[in-house]
């Protein structure tokens, strides 16, 4: 077969019926993701204080590490985090649907079967609810290089669109507060501040704990003196 013949065949088995509506636009969402783009381009959140700072702490769970590879997103879980206020009726969580479903080793971590995915809304829908739920807010993930790299596949993927919100890592407050432990992983920084995790590997479950762990990590910085984010990319600027 044609290799691009191949390619959109792969990807249209990935996203079921997602993929037919690629070309069935909904007018207003359209609208409001174009809306976005312009406030994202004129928003700057590196000089507002950490007492006023709005984000929104995510968390993908997927079948793999490489979505250029074909793997896919799962789910997506979030909260909202206005200065070290987590708002926890302000939360997100969806399911993705997919024809393929996890493997056995990943169905077996996450808790989701093919079945809960068969009956999910599409990746194109699931953005376009995920998008109006943060809006212009700065996103928060824990080694968020993963999440930034599913992010921008699946939204150029699913949209046509360029994924364009910041992505703070928590790793960088960690490691500006607490440099000499080696905090690495989400349960090692959990366990440090003694944050419990209800379901490890359910994405608003993890969305939340990795919410306490920024509370708890800017609490730190600032009595460090840092003030804003970019005092913490100024200080992570000297570190390379």
């Amino acid at each position: 077969m044609n290799p691009f013949m191949q390619f959109v065949k792969d990807v249209s088995g990935r996203l079921g019926s997602g993929f037919s509506s690629l070309n069935r636009n909904d007018p207003s969402k359209e609208a409001y993701i174009r809306n976005l783009e312009r406030q994202l381009k004129n928003k700057d959140d590196l000089d507002v204080p950490f007492d006023e700072l709005n984000v929104v702490v995510f968390d993908l769970e997927t079948t793999g590490f490489y979505p250029y590879k074909g793997d896919e997103i799962l789910s997506i879980g979030a909260v909202k985090v206005e200065g070290t206020n987590i708002i926890e009726e302000e939360t997100f969580y969806s399911l993705v649907y997919s024809e393929s479903g996890p493997s056995k080793e990943i169905e077996d971590l996450t808790g989701i079967t093919s079945d809960m995915l068969i009956e999910a809304e599409p990746l194109r829908e699931v953005l376009h609810d995920f998008y109006s739920f943060i809006r212009s807010d700065v996103l928060v993930a824990h080694h968020a290089n993963h999440e930034k790299q599913f992010m921008n596949h699946a939204t150029w993927l699913a949209l046509r669109k360029n994924f364009q919100h910041r992505i703070v890592d928590t790793t960088f407050l960690t490691r500006i507060a607490h440099q000499e432990k080696k905090l690495v992983s989400l349960d090692d920084c959990c366990k440090h501040y003694g944050i419990a995790i209800d379901q490890r590997h359910h994405a608003l479950d993890d969305a939340m704990a990795t919410a306490k762990l920024w509370v708890e990590s800017i609490q730190d910085i600032k009595q460090m003196g840092y003030t804003n984010l970019g005092d913490v990319y100024t200080h992570l600027a000297t570190l390379e």
